[in-house]
């Protein structure tokens, strides 16, 4: 914990191109060589900006120089014509429903040199940047920063239902997320608890947070002291929530409670890509922190670190310092903690840890989701996003997880009243150095013309090396010049986003299990783009799987089905189409696999079921390959002449 009223230590800044005082730290990784860094802005223009005007891009000085490059002769044109110099194809950029993020986004394209289309394009773009959803617009090809299905997987219910399932697989392994109920439905359990752990412990003197599911930015957040307080009146969908243990203590600098937001690219679902930004944001309370008590339970800006509530506080702080204010850089605050001996490396890991086993959690459902929007075989758009947690450090410096955000605001400005009632946007550079180097890295990530510009290179070395005996005769008079031209991330800062997955896969792939039920969902679907199966398609599954037999028949196993696809369907949310869900097939499968493996911990129930279930799988697909193929023979076998150019047309069958 800091010490109370400790100045801030001096710490130079982070930058975008450096990792912070332990930056992720598995295993160790082999250095790379860095980039050339960018030359420095002038005195007194904001970090980043002033890169944005000072570069080559369509909007400003440079985009003449680059229209004027076009008007060469025919010879010099063709980025990727055989290695030739000349302007390279610019990435398209479709930005018209980018929102929020817009400013930022900018700025970002403008370093990279790459086209915006702000108002949409009727060609199809390379990139789609969409500030809410997948379905902002419709998409069928290219690649679009939303994933389907993520605003669902995050809010507040289904995320404790996903991390959940992970708890009673692992339970020390998720052992990160605050203990959880959710309203309605589980309020009778949440009493009983709780009575139940104060007459075990009549010491222990807990505080609650209710948090709405569909809540965002702090609103309807409040804290309880006993079950009895919260409030259930309204309708059932007002009424949904996720109650849980708050965290009483945390680790506080400056005598404030803060909390991390964390910038999360998940870049791929198959294969899981994961990266991790080198550098956060720390959004600090307004009001020295106590331990809450019925006095003070209130007082949001001393227990609640949304920026959006603790803006509107008198003691909120604008810096344009990353080391001071009410918004910092987390790499400031490992900076300090650093400076006082805390482990930071070991912090590090654990926040990696925490991301990986968290994405984990929510990419079973996720894949549902992907398979109903976009159906294998069908065209459509390759996906990735941005995500932001939301991670509270305790005072021993364990991180906790206390959300993730589909959609975390990439705004760089915040309003400032300069008269009552009177508002203007001033640049936020803290915002700024952190936000922009997430979005321009993860477009440098997904960049569509990487693999081209590979392709060409590979070709440009083999036709070097065939010729290389040829000239090695040669006077430098008479050798051929070729394509010297830099990469288009010359000057760029190294990548602020790091590589967590699959790097530390071998780590963390014993914990997807459910993922591979998913997958055994997935394949008994039947009809493409639904999300719910059938009492058929589980039928089918029991059937496939050989899991029925004198002591599970089918009649039981009908009744498993209706038993637990009618409770999930009663739970208050939204159905779309009738059917078991994920979800629920995976507590009809974590059911089948404690019937099968009674003496078992449950993940060795859970895995031993898999792997039967895969092999019975296998081994069915084994005997329908064998069995096509010997259709075929057999069909060869009765049209020989076919093979002779002779094309029989089969009679045509008469209905009557």
């Amino acid at each position: 914990m800091e010490p109370a009223g400790a100045p801030p230590q001096p710490c130079a800044p982070a930058r975008e191109a450096e990792e912070p005082p332990g930056s992720p730290a598995l295993p160790v990784e082999e250095p790379q060589a860095r980039q050339p860094a960018e030359a420095p802005p002038e005195e007194g223009a904001p970090p980043g900006r002033e890169r944005c005007r000072r570069g080559a891009g369509p909007q400003g000085p440079g985009g003449r120089a680059v229209r004027d490059r076009g008007r060469r002769a025919p010879g010099r044109r063709g980025g990727e014509e055989g290695g030739r110099t000349g302007r390279r194809p610019r990435v398209t950029v479709d930005s018209s429903k980018a929102k929020t993020s817009l400013e930022a986004l900018k700025i970002s394209l403008r370093q990279l040199r790459w086209r915006e289309f702000p108002f949409g394009r009727r060609l199809p773009c390379d990139i789609y940047w969409h500030g809410v959803s997948f379905h902002d617009n419709d998409i069928f090809s290219g690649q679009v920063n939303k994933f389907p299905g993520m605003t669902e997987m995050v809010r507040k219910i289904t995320l404790s239902r996903a991390v959940r399932t992970m708890q009673d697989l692992f339970p020390l392994e998720y052992n990160f997320y605050p203990r959880s109920w959710i309203l309605p439905e589980e309020f009778p359990l949440f009493v009983a608890e709780v009575r139940m752990m104060k007459d075990s412990d009549p010491s222990w003197k807990p505080t609650f947070i209710v948090k709405p599911d569909g809540g965002c930015q702090g609103d309807g957040i409040y804290l309880i002291k006993d079950p009895s307080d919260i409030r259930l009146t309204g309708s059932v969908q007002s009424r949904l929530a996720v109650v849980q243990e708050y965290i009483c203590k945390p680790l506080l600098v400056d005598k404030l409670k803060f909390d991390i937001r964390l910038y999360v690219l998940l870049k791929s679902l198959e294969p899981l890509e994961i990266y991790i930004a080198k550098d956060g944001l720390s959004r600090f309370c307004t009001e020295p922190y106590q331990e809450p008590t019925l006095k003070n339970l209130h007082q949001v800006f001393m227990h609640l670190t949304n920026y959006s509530l603790n803006i509107h506080s008198g003691n909120f702080i604008h810096s344009d310092s990353v080391n001071t204010g009410s918004k910092r850089t987390f790499s400031s605050i490992l900076c300090r903690l650093s400076s006082r001996g805390a482990d930071v490396k070991k912090l590090w890991s654990d926040i990696i840890a925490l991301v990986i086993k968290t994405i984990i959690a929510l990419t079973p459902e996720l894949k549902v989701y992907y398979q109903s929007d976009i159906p294998a075989g069908k065209p459509g758009p390759t996906c990735f996003q941005i995500l932001g947690f939301d991670i509270l450090l305790m005072k021993n410096l364990k991180p906790m997880l206390l959300e993730v955000n589909a959609n975390p605001s990439m705004r760089i400005e915040h309003e400032q009243e300069l008269s009552p009632g009177v508002f203007e946007n001033v640049p936020s550079p803290v915002d700024e150095e952190v936000k922009v180097a997430v979005i321009r890295d993860t477009l440098r990530l997904v960049d569509p013309q990487k693999k081209k510009r590979k392709d060409v290179q590979c070709q440009t070395l083999e036709h070097v090396s065939e010729g290389s005996e040829e000239l090695l005769g040669a006077g430098p008079a008479d050798r051929p010049e070729y394509d010297t031209t830099k990469s288009p991330e010359a000057g760029l800062p190294s990548l602020c986003l790091k590589q967590v997955f699959p790097k530390y896969a071998k780590q963390f792939n014993y914990l997807r299990l459910v993922d591979r039920v998913a997958a055994l969902f997935i394949r008994f679907l039947g009809v493409k783009g639904t999300t719910k199966l059938g009492p058929t398609g589980f039928r089918t599954f029991i059937r496939n799987c050989k899991l029925s037999n004198s002591n599970f028949s089918m009649a039981s196993v009908d009744i498993l089905y209706i038993d637990i696809t009618r409770r999930w369907n009663s739970m208050g949310i939204e159905h779309k189409e009738s059917g078991m869900c994920l979800q629920a097939f995976v507590e009809a499968f974590f059911c089948l696999a404690q019937k099968k493996y009674k003496s078992l911990p449950l993940h060795e129930q859970v895995a031993s079921l898999i792997d039967f279930c895969e092999y019975q799988l296998a081994a069915l697909d084994e005997r329908r390959l064998v069995c096509g193929r010997g259709i075929v023979e057999r069909r060869s076998a009765v049209v020989p002449c076919q093979t002779d150019g002779l094309h029989l047309t089969p009679a045509a069958h008469n209905p009557s």
